[in-house]
């Protein structure tokens, strides 16, 4: 079936030029393949009644001790709630619907940052949540994991796309505070920790910016300090850069918590960013390579379907919505799903009527070190002959690469890690 046509509007290109600005600022001022999780996990529950950890005893935030000022929480009802079904569509176009539902023991606890997707005109956005912005990234990107844990997913006061296209343009020095994303997301943190936590393992998931937040929460937070690091899982950092030295997996940005290299590891961290295999990162492109200057240091690059490296197909969730994208989606676009059926698969073969679709083979996925960069290499396995869709969509210009899917791409190998990990760290205590 021909390649799916890419949505390039003007909001879009702003969008990722601000998000360019948004990481240039961020890393300057900065000092195995899995099985399909379908189900949710039977790891066993911990105790969740424990007092807090002492440096957060006592700890309420102004902001985030009200419910109103998430995006996602276990003790709302909320967009993390919403359909997830899937369609899984096979390379001989036959389909059938895998069906979500949340587990309501879930043991274990995700703690997720959004990426940039604030259309807010300030400079910075302020703190309420829309379900076309942050809350269609976090229904892509963070709702899944709900098989496995709890979803905390905190609104933030990001840099917005209008502040950051403003400043390009020759507008005045900007007066917004450069910390306060920063310091809403380690306040929301401290307030979870506080008052949420109760002794659970945590995972930390976020996206461009919110992957350079988290980087900043895991140095100040979690890395040096040994009680806070006992809480960690995982943290699955897409679409940013953290450092290593070339050649090792502890190093560089935090000193005390590796990259994740088997599916048991826990207080560890997998990170990357995508490229398509026919178009490798070129020079300037803003993933795969530690800003900065730091001598020896690389972009870290664990790929979360083969940790250990090598190649490994992919376990994708695609949205089944036309054009959408965790920038231009629509979360109300899902009950349209089944209008696109004919994009994904010859309609004499199946159909799609879910708000989302596998596609299982269609992706192979391998962490490679080239020309200066680090990188997930995505390789897409169509056939033009075949029913089912042959190409995949995210592409902008070269210098972004697949950035767009980078969580996407991998949603399943995510959910699978992180309900085995769930379950080492639960034999554990």
């Amino acid at each position: 079936m021909p390649r799916q046509n890419q949505t390039k509007n003007k909001l879009i290109a702003a969008t990722f030029v601000a998000i360019a600005l948004v990481i240039t600022a961020a890393c300057s001022s900065s000092d195995t393949s899995n099985d399909s999780a379908s189900s949710p996990s039977t790891t066993a529950k911990p105790k969740t009644d424990q007092a807090p950890l002492q440096r957060y005893a006592g700890y309420q935030s102004a902001i985030y001790a009200d419910p109103a000022n998430w995006v996602c929480r276990p003790d709302k009802e909320d967009i993390c709630d919403g359909d997830l079904d899937a369609t899984v569509i096979e390379a001989d176009g036959s389909t059938k619907v895998e069906p979500w539902s949340a587990n309501p023991d879930a043991p274990i606890d995700c703690f997720y940052v959004y990426p940039t997707i604030s259309r807010d005109p300030s400079e910075t956005s302020d703190l309420i949540a829309s379900d076309q912005e942050e809350g269609y990234a976090a229904l892509n990107q963070a709702a899944r994991l709900g098989q496995e844990c709890r979803v905390f997913a905190p609104v933030y006061r990001q840099r917005t796309l209008a502040g950051l296209v403003s400043s390009m343009g020759g507008a005045s020095a900007s007066t917004a505070d450069p910390k306060l994303g920063y310091n809403d997301v380690l306040d929301s943190w401290k307030e979870y920790m506080a008052t949420d936590n109760q002794g659970r393992g945590v995972v930390l998931i976020g996206h461009s910016q919110g992957t350079f937040m988290l980087i900043e929460l895991l140095k100040e937070e979690i890395d040096p300090n040994p009680d806070v690091r006992d809480r960690l899982i995982a943290a699955y950092l897409a679409g940013g850069s953290v450092s290593v030295p070339d050649g090792a997996d502890v190093g560089g940005d935090f000193a005390n918590l590796p990259l994740c290299r088997k599916a048991e590891q826990n207080a560890c961290v997998v990170s990357w960013a995508t490229f398509r295999s026919t178009s490798p990162p070129v020079a300037g492109s803003y993933f795969g390579a530690v800003r900065g200057g730091q001598p020896g240091q690389v972009a870290a690059c664990n790929n979360p379907a083969a940790l250990a490296g090598g190649p490994a197909p992919l376990d994708s969730y695609f949205q089944a919505a036309t054009g959408s994208s965790i920038l231009s989606g629509d979360a109300s676009d899902a009950s349209a799903a089944g209008s696109d059926s004919s994009r994904w698969v010859d309609p004499a073969f199946g159909q799609v009527t879910t708000p989302f679709v596998q596609t299982p083979g269609l992706v192979t996925g391998e962490c490679v070190q080239r020309d200066g960069f680090s990188y997930l290499e995505a390789t897409i396995n169509g056939d033009p002959d075949g029913p089912r869709i042959d190409d995949i969509g995210g592409d902008l210009t070269p210098e972004w690469g697949l950035h767009l899917q980078d969580v996407n791409l991998v949603m399943g190998d995510i959910l699978s890690l992180v309900g085995k990990q769930a379950k080492a760290y639960a034999a554990t205590r």
